[in-house]
């Protein structure tokens, strides 16, 4: 894959369901550092409020993926590359869900996912599967989603940083002395 990048100074949480991103991003923002929301949890809200059941939200596994990278890609831009930002998930995540889903890559991800470099990588370890309303996978499901996102961000030339299992806020302690 052919990397043309601009360098951020944004830093990247990630991992697969169930890995404590948005807890750890809400720890970052009450810190008072720049974050972003999740957009796939986002967009189920959104469409949930509109009168959509989850089945009938996910039913077309392709347009909810391009609804979500839609909204992945509109954020970013909007983004200033100087500032230090917190990112829950980032465009490179919607290709490991592309795999995990069987789809096939379209030109638009594969540019938007070479357009950025990331500071940092921070891919947190796997915690107890807790299913609610809008995670649907099971165990097996989410170590490979987990295993998805790990070989993807491998591919792209940023560093990452694995983070242990640790009560949230020593895990945000060690995301931040890694910066």
């Amino acid at each position: 894959m052919k990397h043309k990048e601009i360098l951020t100074n944004w830093n990247v949480i990630t991992g697969g369901p169930c890995t404590g991103k948005t807890t750890i991003v809400n720890i970052l923002a009450q810190r008072g550092y720049k974050t972003t929301i999740e957009h796939a949890r986002h967009y189920i809200d959104t469409q949930k409020i509109n009168g959509f059941s989850i089945e009938e939200i996910r039913k077309n596994k392709r347009e909810f993926q391009l609804n979500v990278l839609d909204m992945q890609i509109e954020q970013e831009a909007s983004l200033n590359v100087k500032d230090q930002v917190f990112l829950d998930r980032a465009l490179p995540d919607a290709m490991a869900y592309y795999r995990f889903l069987g789809l096939e890559y379209d030109e638009r991800l594969i540019e938007q996912c070479n357009k950025y470099c990331y500071n940092k990588v921070f891919i947190l370890d796997r915690l107890p599967l807790i299913n609610d309303y809008a995670r649907l996978e099971d165990e097996s499901e989410q170590i490979r989603i987990h295993n998805l996102i790990i070989e993807v961000y491998k591919s792209f030339p940023c560093p990452i940083i694995y983070v242990p299992v640790l009560p949230p806020e020593e895990r945000v302690d060690f995301i931040l002395k890694n910066v």
